[in-house]
């Protein structure tokens, strides 16, 4: 079976994941694989790279930056994609964490949290370019105080759009996505929500 898997930091990139893909890409086969934070996610890469014997699948491998040399971490997480003997690995960083990609859609953070106020955050220069907050998750909890990972989650992945989020993390995830589901023969976007 052609699919992707996605091989990812914490339980609610996962969570995220599960709702957001389907929506965004429809017909996409994936897979994602939690892990106990980035150490336990750097362990385990090139052992379940080597290990996966499935014919037809991609490897996306999903991390937080978390104010780490985002160049240096790229290659750090590259060289043990190579290591596993998985170069075509795709790595992806969210800059500073998953967290700035709810910021950089306010108007999905709105939705999801029912609070119309968000909307406005966009116009603040502090969230202007969500990649650079020193901590998404301290200023999502700071703007909606009944925030909590996995259920913000949720709640983000089923308002999220793949147009006009200010996050380059973001972006670069879901381009990477696409073409990765091109390569599986997949038509990324049909159906996309505007």
């Amino acid at each position: 079976m052609s699919r992707i898997v996605f091989l990812v930091e914490e339980y609610s990139m996962k969570v995220l994941l599960d709702v957001l893909l389907p929506r965004l890409v429809p017909g996409l086969a994936f897979l994602c694989v939690p892990h106990q934070g980035k150490q336990d996610l750097e362990k385990s890469i090139p052992k379940k790279l080597r290990a996966w014997h499935e014919p037809g699948v991609r490897f996306v491998v999903l991390r937080d930056n978390d104010r780490a040399d985002c160049r240096a971490l790229k290659g750090r997480l590259v060289a043990l994609c190579r290591n596993g003997g998985r170069q075509d690995t795709l790595v992806r960083i969210a800059c500073q964490e998953l967290e700035a990609w709810y910021l950089g859609e306010p108007a999905a953070l709105a939705q999801a949290f029912g609070n119309e106020r968000l909307r406005e955050i966009g116009a603040k220069a502090r969230y202007r370019d969500p990649d650079v907050v020193a901590s998404p998750s301290a200023e999502v909890s700071k703007l909606v105080p009944e925030f909590q990972k996995v259920s913000g989650a949720r709640r983000m992945a089923r308002t999220l759009s793949r147009l006009g989020n200010g996050s380059r993390s973001f972006e670069a995830l879901m381009q990477g996505i696409e073409r990765e589901a091109a390569l599986l023969d997949v038509t990324p976007g049909a159906g996309r929500p505007a």
